[in-house]
């Protein structure tokens, strides 16, 4: 039997948890579902830790000292968690919600972008660069990215914001999203975030935007419950 099609996405803020644990719980969530087991979304937050994705390279750990690196089987590069940060986790079937990877991306980045502006901010997409990202001089401005000229630097007047990790198995995804909002900033002049030598990362906190976790966590999962349903 198959779970209904337009049954919601159940959000299930778990608070401050382990990853290696919460890792375990996803692999084995994805690993044991079926076409009856509904959709979650995991909205946790974790303390200090480097994720490094599937394709990852060594040199973009600069200077881990003594925060863990774990390695997994997520796409992208290095990027790291911490207190403040609202990190969600979708486990969905994107075979039964009807739509593919891409489509899926662009669900994730709008959720974000809708978190933000509901803040005030005005987020951006950047091409080839998953993620949200804001323009460091002006982030509530409503003003459009210029166009890129050939051989400039996409990431040139940018800092980011949210980061996107993900891993699809049999149509079902796991790993996910992360939006920092008042954090300590410091771990990630430890590596270069996403891959990206020298990208500025920010949280709300730093744009201007006095906000909790707790605050944000809920907005962040309405809108990705409400983003990611068919």
């Amino acid at each position: 039997m198959n779970a209904p099609m337009n049954a919601p996405i159940t959000i299930r803020s778990l608070g401050r948890q382990p990853y290696a644990a919460t890792l375990e719980a996803m692999r084995e969530f994805t690993a044991t579902r079926d076409a009856a087991t509904p959709d979650e979304i995991w909205l946790v937050e974790h303390e200090p830790v480097f994720t490094q994705g599937l394709a990852g390279q060594e040199g973009h750990l600069l200077a881990p000292g003594d925060i863990p690196v774990v390695r997994t089987e997520r796409g992208g590069q290095v990027t790291y968690h911490g207190p403040g940060q609202v990190v969600a986790y979708p486990l969905l079937d994107l075979r039964r919600l009807g739509y593919f990877v891409k489509e899926y991306v662009f669900r994730i980045e709008a959720a974000l972008l809708d978190t933000l502006a509901d803040a005030g901010i005005t987020g951006h997409r950047v091409r080839g660069a998953p993620g949200i990202y804001v323009r460091l001089d002006d982030p509530f401005g409503h003003a459009a990215l210029p166009p890129v000229m050939p051989g400039a630097d996409p990431m040139r007047g940018l800092g980011k914001v949210a980061a996107l990790g993900i891993k699809v198995s049999r149509h079902c995804t796991f790993h996910g999203l992360a939006l920092n909002v008042v954090m300590d900033l410091e771990p990630f002049a430890r590596i270069n975030p996403c891959g990206y030598v020298g990208l500025r990362t920010v949280d709300l906190a730093s744009l201007g935007v006095q906000a909790s976790w707790d605050a944000v966590a809920p907005v962040l999962g309405a809108h990705l419950q409400r983003r990611l349903a068919p």
